[in-house]
């Protein structure tokens, strides 16, 4: 995939308040620079060092120029290939050895694990990926069962994957941390919004995070929704409990359905590069 490079202008709205803090931050620029094919840890860099990565970009317009000076209402963060880098080397491998505990004889390897990333949520992939390949010999016949087996399964992969995260084997990707204090700094709040399971992506916040952040984040996850990224139910229910505008959120994802589901959604979408190539959306 050739390199793209982008360069987005974020919108910002009317601030809650009538004094606007003159420090700098990441949010004081109109301009946030991101490419997809640059080191992991440039969206989460300052935005100079950020455009001195970056070869060739194309500007984005933002409909809401005359806001320039203010910051967004929230900043909704997609948790896996965001703030970690969790795909390839923590859930894979997860699947991988319930797989094998089971006595399943089903591998993902990395490329097919790419193209399941398309489908929103573990369960829903695991089922997808068996109706397509045919179930394993040891799965039960009936439909009722089989969705008790795929959640049996996605119980195992959870405990096996939040072992990982407790063992600080996958850490933050650099920057996080310090952009989530500028943005509670700013006072813009902050929440996590994803497809995987929600005692997972609590681990994610509260282990690596850690406890004092993780009291001011919001944690949108798993079945809290019964549609799935790329439908845009978990953004939307965010904002509606964050008690702010969908218009006035600003979305880190790193997935083509992410982005999607963003869009779809109402809110300003800033694509990062994870460990997997980014899918362009069909219109």
């Amino acid at each position: 995939m050739a390199s793209t490079a982008f360069s987005l202008s974020l919108p910002t709205f009317p601030s809650s308040s009538s004094t606007v803090k003159a420090k700098p931050s990441i949010f004081s620029h109109h301009l946030l620079f991101i490419a997809k094919n640059v080191p992991s840890s440039s969206l989460f860099s300052s935005s100079t060092r950020t455009t001195k990565q970056i070869r060739t970009a194309f500007k984005i317009k933002c409909s809401s120029a005359s806001f320039s000076n203010t910051l967004p209402s929230a900043l909704l963060f997609d948790c896996d290939g965001v703030l970690v880098d969790t795909e390839k080397d923590g859930h894979r491998v997860s699947f991988n050895d319930t797989f094998n505990e089971k006595e399943l004889g089903v591998t993902w390897d990395v490329d097919l694990y790419g193209e399941l990333l398309k489908i929103g949520g573990g369960k829903e992939r695991m089922t997808a990926y068996f109706n397509k390949t045919g179930w394993p010999d040891k799965a039960p016949k009936s439909e009722e069962e089989r969705k008790e087996f795929i959640a049996s399964l996605h119980k195992r992969k959870t405990e096996l994957f939040m072992a990982l995260i407790e063992n600080r084997l996958l850490p933050l990707r650099p920057g996080v941390a310090e952009l989530i204090d500028q943005a509670l700094g700013e006072g813009v709040k902050v929440a996590v919004c994803s497809t995987s399971n929600e005692k997972a992506v609590s681990a994610v916040v509260s282990c690596l995070l850690g406890p004092e952040r993780a009291e001011k984040i919001q944690i949108f996850a798993g079945d809290v929704v019964p549609r799935k990224k790329p439908d845009p139910a978990i953004y939307t229910l965010a904002a509606n409990t964050l008690g702010v505008e969908p218009s006035s959120c600003v979305v880190v994802e790193d997935s083509a359905i992410g982005l999607a589901a963003a869009k779809a959604a109402g809110m300003t979408c800033i694509v990062t590069k994870s460990g997997f190539p980014f899918v362009e959306p069909t219109a």
